[in-house]
């Protein structure tokens, strides 16, 4: 075996790593920041706040006492608060005792402090993910602002055969002679794009420099790459953004439409397309895979995909967004998260999709590298959508995890004391036990699912 061979896949394999260690590392630091100075805002006291786990890389301890630690396995993180035996806040038994000797001690404890102030340092992890998803999401939206109205052409894309008179600056009013809406008004976009007749070249009606012209332009949604999934057909094929796929088995084509209808009715089998990518023509082999996607009503449909998405003939001109729309746009984006992993955990549950769904961490990382490779804005997005669902998973009501314990604090509101410390260790056995059988189901998973 020639060993120069493995270098391109040694490469990549760093790289995922890399990119999924940098990815949680940030969630990580968000959750359990959340959780150390909402704890401090209480007057609880956090004797360490470690980003990974195992032996210490690095540490040193602050004015307050607190011990800020980097450690060797860069796969989660914890803050140890006074009072807590370990890293999931179980009691130390020894410690509060001779807490308990001292009312300002044992306030400082996470165990001794109102119930209040546990409540709101254990909910302030999952919160502080919610909050760094939003204003993420807000901030690239703020960079890359929103659609002008009306429609007018940015930049073309380069696609082959690609001499037409649309230029950029052109304010796009008609394509065939249908009047073009405005993309606030989603239902009469869609209803304008199903009019527009399958052409090669089309005749827009524009408003240049003052004056009406018509003139020719390409199918508005070509089959050029936009974006590739991670783990999909295409990723696995070796397409790339900026792609035009030019024919399916032998079959020229133009239009996006086009290779959706050929890869849908593939029922699986492989298809060999002609791809032009700067300047040239390249074959690709790929067979599509079973995707289960979500629909408006909450239901999913099944499709035969390739994991590629496409977008119009020319990116559309911006314009300035403001603040408050950027971050109402930031907060619709992760309530739509919140959602859909919702929606998408219960149809795993009752089978209506497939449990391939759910990922584990090989899978996570494999993702991670994918994104980082299509570009920072991309890998700081997935950040933000991890980061979401990070924050999801630690409000379930299971025992370890923020949520089980806000139900500990909820019984405890209720009942006006808290569960025994013997249920409390069984409840947080058992929640352990879960919580690792579920990472070794998303692991067999990210090994044996096609």
């Amino acid at each position: 075996m020639d060993i120069t061979t493995l270098i391109p896949q040694f490469g990549g394999l760093i790289w995922t790593i890399l990119a999924f260690v940098v990815a949680l590392s940030v969630i990580v630091a968000v959750h359990e920041y959340g959780h150390y100075i909402v704890g401090r805002w209480s007057g609880i006291h956090a004797e360490t706040f470690s980003l990974g786990f195992g032996p210490v890389i690095w540490s040193r301890v602050d004015r307050r006492g607190t011990r800020w630690q980097i450690a060797a396995l860069p796969f989660g993180g914890y803050v140890k608060f006074l009072g807590d035996a370990n890293a999931a806040s179980g009691k130390d038994e020894e410690a509060m005792s001779e807490a308990a000797t001292d009312p300002a001690e044992l306030r400082r404890t996470m165990h001794g402090a109102p119930l209040w102030a546990r409540a709101a340092t254990v909910a302030a992890g999952p919160v502080f993910n919610f909050i760094m998803s939003i204003l993420v999401f807000a901030a690239i939206m703020l960079s890359q602002g929103e659609i002008r109205e009306p429609l007018t052409v940015g930049e073309l894309l380069d696609l082959p055969d690609g001499t037409y008179d649309l230029r950029p600056g052109d304010e796009v009013l008609q394509i065939e002679g249908e009047d073009a809406p405005g993309f606030e008004n989603a239902e009469a976009w869609s209803a304008f794009t199903d009019t527009i007749p399958l052409e090669k070249v089309l005749e827009y009606t524009v408003l240049r420099d003052g004056d009406e012209q018509v003139v020719e332009g390409p199918f508005l949604f070509p089959p050029h790459v936009n974006m590739v999934a991670p783990r999909s057909a295409a990723y696995d094929a070796g397409l790339r953004p900026e792609d035009v796929i030019v024919s399916v088995d032998g079959t020229p084509i133009f239009a996006f439409d086009q290779l959706k209808e050929e890869v849908e009715g593939s029922d699986g089998r492989a298809l060999l397309l002609q791809v032009w990518r700067d300047g040239e023509i390249r074959d690709f082999a790929l067979a599509p895979k079973r995707t289960d996607e979500p629909q408006a009503d909450g239901a999913f449909v099944t499709h035969w995909r390739i994991g590629i998405s496409g977008g119009m003939a020319f990116d559309p001109a911006t314009q300035a967004m403001g603040p408050g729309a950027a971050l109402a746009g930031g907060v619709t984006q992760t309530l739509r998260i919140v959602d859909g992993s919702l929606s998408g955990l219960w149809h795993m549950i009752t089978g209506a999709i497939s449990t391939c769904n759910l990922s584990g961490p090989i899978g996570i990382a494999e993702t991670s590298g994918a994104m980082a490779s299509q570009g920072a804005q991309n890998f700081v997005w997935f950040i933000a959508v991890l980061s979401t669902a990070v924050g999801l998973l630690n409000l379930f009501p299971i025992p370890a995890l923020d949520g089980g314990h806000l139900v500990f604090y909820g019984y405890e509101a209720v009942a006006g004391r808290p569960p025994s410390d013997g249920v409390l260790r069984v409840m947080m056995a058992a929640g352990i036990a879960v919580i690792l059988t579920m990472m070794v189901f998303a692991l067999g998973n990210d090994l044996f699912c096609p």
